[in-house]
């Protein structure tokens, strides 16, 4: 959606957007386009020069769109909310996919992805996918390397949601969120598991109280990363009561989850392999 006062180019990953103001007193600075600052300023634009993976975009699925989108705002003035909406032709080696029954696999180049539902000790797939309320649902992804050097396997985030594909319409349950910070740890005993490997990572969810009668799917973007190039957007993060936000791969450096409460900001110095997927329960 564009308004007169506002010039957007969708390109893909890419995304600028220049807003012009005709309000003499206005601060340009204090344009946000939803978390992210102008990237320039002028007497009477401001610039947002942004890929759609930062800046807290929106990604939603409909048929054959893929579509970004989000929220220009002005900080001193709550009222002030403009849409911006970039719709693109779905990649053919993009998913989500549902799979049946509880587990599944996808790759993308010369990387595999798994991801499914687990028996108790996550020796094996679970033979059921109905959880009673409170018990714990097993979660295990992996990467099967192939020819990679040693890669690091993290859910960057996964939400509940009673539709097979995130829609403006779908009600959502945020599980793990702001780049692999596991929020419903804060609500609950779920927790990261310790790692058996560097390319797998165990998840024990509570199940939790929602979509009752409907069929849930959780919807997670897995991550193949360097295991030694850890940061605040590249992690694995659990609450622990009493003790605070903990890194699941070495809680001396549990610093790097300080962001969880707040913004954990993206980079792009290193590209990354991941894939969004999901699963039914």
């Amino acid at each position: 959606m564009v308004d007169e006062d506002m010039k957007l180019e969708c390109r893909p990953d890419f995304v600028t957007l220049v807003w012009t103001e005709r309000r003499s007193q206005a601060d340009l600075s204090l344009f946000r386009l939803g978390n992210c600052s102008p990237t320039r300023i002028s007497a009477t634009e401001a610039v947002f020069s942004v890929y759609v993976n930062d800046c807290n975009f929106r990604r939603i699925v409909t048929g054959d769109h893929l579509m970004y989108t989000n929220d220009l705002t002005y900080s001193s003035s709550p009222d002030f909310t403009y849409p911006v909406a970039c719709a693109y032709e779905r990649p053919n080696n993009w998913y989500p996919l549902i799979y049946e029954p509880v587990f599944s696999t996808y790759g993308l180049g010369d990387l595999v992805f798994h991801i499914g539902l687990m028996n108790a000790d996550f020796s094996g797939p679970a033979e059921s996918s109905t959880f009673p309320l409170g018990s714990f649902i097993p979660i295990m992804a992996s990467v099967s390397q192939m020819t990679h050097q040693p890669l690091l396997l993290l859910l960057e985030e996964c939400v509940a949601a009673t539709t097979a594909e995130l829609q403006p319409e779908s009600t959502l349950y945020p599980i793990i969120a702001n780049k692999g910070c596991l929020v419903d740890s804060l609500v609950s005993p779920s927790k990261f598991e310790q790692r058996q490997k560097s390319s797998e990572i165990h998840l024990s969810l509570q199940a939790f109280r929602f979509g009752l009668g409907e069929r849930v799917f959780i919807h997670c973007k897995l991550v193949a990363w360097d295991p030694n190039g850890m940061d605040r957007t590249k992690k694995a993060c659990h609450y622990v009561k009493e003790h605070g936000w903990e890194l699941l791969d070495n809680s001396a450096y549990s610093n790097l989850c300080d962001c969880c409460e707040s913004d954990c900001k993206s980079r792009r110095t290193r590209s990354t392999a991941s894939v969004q997927i999901v699963m039914k329960h």
